[in-house]
């Protein structure tokens, strides 16, 4: 495990003094898009995972949710809140998806759990960058994600609220990630989507990827490492449709098991899997 919080390679890093009482400091990070315009950003929220060993999520910036219904997808894990499956170890947040008999509190009997935690009810935020530095876990039937839904989700129903996939992967496409937003008119297998593949038929799950979006009021950009894949605009979308990405979002870090996309595990899918979080930081425009 090797969680050493280095800094994104496509940003030039500078550090300013906060003005006011008892000082401190703030992060300002510089990026570029595509048509090499440059974006300042300045760190507003951030989980480091520096707890002590063993120890959960901090509750006070993560849920975890709970069941085993299937979540939409025909998933075949079921997520629990339960040391064995989030936990911090050496600077990371882990995330083990383990192959046992469970049933959990909905009374649902799995053969697999995982976890799946969510910033709801902590923080949200319209706009910024969002990023994330992790190690993926790998084989037929895992599907890893960090994402984000709009925070009107429970009362609007999935996809008004909106869903924006920062990267997804599945097992059997270990070179591969896919981004991609889902909203009315452009969900599920019609989500606006891109993916990136890794040359040289490396894998994802052999190495620590910075996984980021750039979103503002009328584009949403797409990161691997110092790599801009996909830019998507309102100008994406089907027509008679409604670009929904004009409100508070919260954050997911999950890893499934089994499910309509990647399909269930074989013989061949190892267990656990486990998926590291180095660290988790979100910015606004700094201007």
């Amino acid at each position: 495990m090797n969680c050493n919080h280095t800094l994104p390679s496509i940003v030039v890093l500078s550090w300013l003094a906060l003005l006011g009482n008892g000082g401190g400091r703030k992060t300002i990070i510089q990026t570029t898009a595509g048509d090499g315009s440059q974006s300042h950003w300045k760190l507003v929220w951030s989980d480091e995972f520096q707890q002590t060993d063993g120890s959960g999520p901090d509750p006070a910036k993560w849920s975890l949710d709970i069941g085993g219904g299937g979540w939409g997808n025909k998933e075949l894990e079921s997520y629990t809140n339960r040391r064995q499956n989030a936990f911090i170890q050496d600077g990371c947040l882990v995330i083990k998806a383990l192959s046992e008999s469970y049933t959990g509190p909905d009374g649902v009997k799995r053969s697999y759990t995982s976890a799946r935690l969510k910033t709801a009810g902590h923080f949200r935020q319209t706009y910024g960058r969002f990023e994330a530095r992790i190690k993926i876990p790998f084989g037929q039937g895992i599907w890893p994600a960090f994402w984000m839904l709009g925070d009107d989700t429970d009362l609007d129903g999935w996809p008004g609220g909106g869903e924006i996939d920062i990267f997804e992967n599945i097992g059997r496409e270990p070179s591969t990630i896919h981004g991609t937003i889902h909203g009315p008119g452009y969900s599920g297998d019609d989500g606006i989507t891109s993916s990136y593949t890794l040359p040289d038929q490396r894998r994802f799950a052999d190495d620590f990827h910075l996984f980021a979006v750039e979103w503002e009021t009328k584009a949403i950009r797409f990161y691997v490492d110092d790599t801009l894949y996909k830019t998507t605009t309102p100008a994406d979308l089907p027509a008679g449709t409604t670009w929904v990405f004009d409100h508070p979002f919260f954050l997911i870090l999950n890893v499934a098991v089994g499910g309509n996309w990647p399909g269930s595990p074989d013989a061949l899918t190892g267990f656990p899997q486990t998926m590291l979080v180095d660290y988790v930081r979100v910015y606004q425009q700094a201007h």
